[in-house]
């Protein structure tokens, strides 16, 4: 097999292969993937992976552990088809003295409705269309004698409303896709709603082509709700084979020594000035991020592209930079900034953290938005512009 066939196997993702984990006594580890199958094992790949998901990573907490991933180092082993990371450093606390527990209940129904729109003027026909079919229903409502909707969501998708203030999309597009997403308390009301998406095709605005999906679906919502619960209000028994063998008594371990601890105070990470310059910098091509969800939730990962890139991006993206970028996220930005946003430091992979607290509009199902999870924040952050830097070219030529 020739050299470009072999770079198929090797970055492919048609035939991805599932990552390999040995792990040793000391519980560190390599990680690799089978011969000749799609992906990459990468030092870049395995640190998004560390920070997918994360909250405050010098605490994450686990049945039978609080784990510190700060300090865990990432080293690539040359020589694999595929590639190969060697991962050691993490390290672990005693367990905490509460179960962390996930419950859901019942909060109404949801409705989403998908639209493809063309032609001149597609965002503006795509918001008149939503507003109207609101207002349709509304009229409805009122003869019944039903509550109004409790949330409307109306996203433009091609108009980079996602992107909030930061979109670049100064002129109409020619061609959209509405999302109109609704919740109501009762399934009666969300019913007549579905059946006013169809006509909005041939009685309003022109240039409505599909309903994707068909008829909008109408679902229940389940909310979900998480908690810390002390252990030893849980009386837990072993049995085996039918028999009953012991009482399980946790240790006790008071949580509140471990919230936070991690959270940088931005206001004392810098004693003396970086060097500056003429230089711009969008924040991809001087780091990688990789972004997820808990619940309501959203988190950020950024991962430096060379160790000494990271003190420019320390100062740089703060959590009130991260914060005004994603101002419209937040559906109240009263009090204090910590209430929404707090920044960790990674030093293990020269990364940071962000968490963005009740930020993804109810998070999961919950959610009326077309990105629920999160999952598209890392990647919109990529645009971030960081100014005023010297000549950082050198370092990005050895990417690590």
């Amino acid at each position: 097999m020739g050299q470009k066939s072999k770079a198929m196997f090797t970055h492919s993702r048609a035939d991805i292969g599932f990552p390999i984990v040995e792990v040793g006594s000391d519980g560190n580890f390599i990680l690799y993937k089978p011969l000749k199958t799609g992906g990459l094992i990468s030092k870049a790949t395995v640190s998004e992976q560390l920070v997918y998901e994360l909250d405050d990573p010098s605490h994450y907490f686990l049945p039978d552990v609080v784990c510190d991933f700060t300090n865990v180092k990432i080293s690539e082993v040359k020589g694999h088809d595929g590639g190969l990371v060697y991962v050691s450093g993490a390290r672990g606390n005693p367990p905490a003295g509460e179960f962390k527990v996930s419950a859901t209940y019942a909060d109404g129904f949801r409705a989403t409705a998908v639209a493809v729109v063309a032609g001149p003027r597609s965002k503006a026909k795509a918001e008149k269309t939503a507003e109207q079919i609101i207002k349709r229903c509304r009229k409805i409502f009122n003869q019944l004698g039903l509550q109004d909707f409790s949330k409307v969501h109306i996203e433009v998708l091609g108009s980079e409303h996602m992107y909030g203030a930061n979109s670049r999309v100064h002129v109409d597009v020619r061609e959209a896709v509405l999302w109109l997403a609704v919740h109501h308390s009762q399934r009666k009301a969300l019913e007549f709603f579905a059946r006013e998406v169809a006509p909005a095709g041939t009685g309003m605005g022109p240039g409505l082509t599909a309903v994707v999906g068909g008829r909008p679906r109408v679902s229940p919502v389940l909310k979900l709700f998480s908690f810390l619960y002390p252990k030893h209000n849980i009386k837990v028994q072993i049995y085996m084979n039918g028999e009953f063998v012991e009482d399980y008594v946790p240790p006790q371990q008071p949580t509140a020594e471990y919230p936070n601890k991690g959270r940088v105070q931005e206001e004392t990470v810098f004693k003396e000035p970086l060097p500056t310059g003429p230089h711009t910098f969008r924040l991809e091509e001087l780091a990688y991020t990789r972004s997820g969800d808990k619940g309501n939730t959203a988190n950020i990962g950024v991962i430096a592209r060379h160790p000494d890139i990271l003190p420019y991006l320390q100062q740089a993206l703060t959590a009130k930079a991260v914060e005004a970028y994603f101002a419209h996220l937040f559906e109240n930005r009263q009090g204090p900034i910590e209430s929404r946003i707090q920044r960790f430091d990674v030093p293990g992979i020269h990364a940071m953290n962000f968490v963005l607290y009740n930020s993804l509009g109810g998070g999961g199902i919950a959610s009326l938005r077309s990105d629920p999870q999160g999952k598209a924040l890392g990647q919109m952050l990529l645009d971030f512009e960081i100014k005023n830097l010297p000549n950082l070219v050198a370092l990005l030529g050895h990417r690590s």
